[in-house]
């Protein structure tokens, strides 16, 4: 295994081969409903669902597989949910443009990318987010897991008067995912070597059990992906009406994956002195799996906040990542019994993992209101908006504003002032997506 250690640096981690597979494995189920949920959500825009569930799980495995091999970090990749909703319910079915077109968009979106990567414009931008920030985006996407995973198992419902309520917990589903809630910390307290793993499989078999869950085999061969390869149309993408379209998938695109690598590297313990060493290499890792999903047609493909359960599992090392990009490539024949876990199954490991991120909100300094204020806005936008970028955004603009209005402009760095007037512009012009 030297090969894997010169590749990977495990023991410079404190981590092995075991451990980063395990990881890799536990990331993999609890992201791997998108492979189902993706070919779901754009089907509703007229495409092939059967070639979106090809594209969704090649354009993950390239994503992540870069991020591995090149970036090395514990980080996958693969189609974002919120931006695919956006492409279907807002440019196609919203704004009456094409999928074609809104693949070219997406295309177009990821060479932006590409560009502020390349020139290390990005880079820059990340380095340049101040400390509280930084910590609020690791708690905020902390607490838009939780949203997810509570709504994942039946705790809580939506409700037309209050937004949300408490579900029905009488429902198996609830019953079980609070059961695997109270496996997986007491495991993991008792430092039990894939206990978030143990409670994924452990409900998962409760669930064909109590819950009616079907098995429906193991292998079956993957469907074409003609019908959305190279199907992307450009020019249309690039006449005046569909630009606002393109703005919002670059901003969404890069304050989503950006707080997510951040987010994730933190939880790890992979940041120095709160920067990310290889930060290049992971948003080029990013942004080239954009234009890659483009192409295969699918949306934006993203940094996947999930991968906090691979971390929390131990994954420190592309290894890690390695295995899920090769789970994602099997699923493309083993769809089925990908499709044998439910959401409530990997509900509790998610919950889990949102308590744990939470922690980062001690690091805030909370006698300066100019930094414990915006915060606290960066944390609780991300759920109540359901978008990484918006809280980002409008924790730009409040650290900013704040500053400004209580005279201590000069605190704030030249890249804040650009983020936080790019989001006002955007949010006044444009709209929120």
């Amino acid at each position: 295994m030297s090969w894997l250690e010169r590749l990977f640096k495990l023991k410079e981690q404190g981590t092995d081969v075991r451990t980063e597979l395990l990881a890799g494995l536990t990331t993999f189920l609890t992201m791997a409903y998108i492979i189902f949920v993706n070919p779901s959500i754009l089907g509703d825009a007229g495409m092939p669902k059967d070639a979106v569930f090809v594209a969704t799980c090649v354009a993950a495995a390239i994503g992540t597989l870069v991020m591995g091999l090149y970036a090395n970090y514990p980080i996958a990749m693969a189609p974002g949910m919120g931006l695919n909703a956006y492409f279907a319910y807002g440019v196609v079915k919203g704004m009456g443009y094409t999928w074609e077109a809104a693949l070219g968009a997406v295309f177009i979106s990821g060479c932006l990318f590409l560009i502020v990567t390349l020139t290390r414009i990005r880079a820059m931008i990340v380095n340049g987010i101040p400390h509280s920030i930084r910590s609020a985006i690791t708690a905020g996407i902390g607490l838009f897991l939780g949203i997810i995973a509570l709504k994942n198992a039946g705790i809580v419902t939506a409700h037309p008067a209050t937004l949300v309520a408490l579900g029905d917990l009488h429902k198996v589903e609830a019953i079980l995912a609070i059961v695997g809630f109270f496996v997986i910390v007491a495991l993991d307290r008792l430092k039990v070597k894939g206990a978030i793993l143990i409670g994924i499989v452990v409900v998962t078999a409760l669930s064909f059990v109590f819950a009616g869950n079907k098995f429906g085999g193991i292998v079956s061969l993957p469907p074409s992906i003609a019908p959305t390869l190279f199907k992307l149309d450009i020019s249309t993408a690039l006449s005046v009406g569909i630009l606002n379209v393109v703005l919002v998938f670059f901003l969404v695109e890069l304050f989503d994956a950006t707080g997510t690598l951040m987010g994730v590297a933190n939880r790890a313990g992979l940041l120095k002195e709160g920067k990310m060493d290889r930060l290049n290499k992971a948003l080029l890792a990013d942004s080239s799996a954009i234009v890659a999903g483009s192409v295969l047609g699918t949306s934006s493909t993203t940094a996947f906040i999930e991968s906090a359960a691979g971390v929390q599992a131990g994954g420190r090392t592309g290894l890690t990542a390695v295995a899920v990009a090769m789970l994602f490539l099997a699923a493309l024949f083993i769809a089925p019994l990908a499709g044998a876990v439910p959401a409530y199954a990997t509900a509790p490991a998610l919950f889990y993992v949102s308590c744990l991120m939470l922690r980062e909100l001690a690091d805030v300094d909370w006698d300066d209101t100019t930094e414990g204020v915006p915060a606290v806005v960066t944390a609780l936008l991300m759920p109540f908006t359901y978008s990484i970028a918006n809280g980002i955004a409008f924790g730009f603009i409040a650290y900013a504003g704040l500053k400004l209005l209580t005279g201590r402009a000069k605190e704030v760095p030249a890249i804040v002032w650009i983020i936080a007037a790019v989001f006002i512009f955007m949010y006044v012009y444009i709209g929120a997506h």
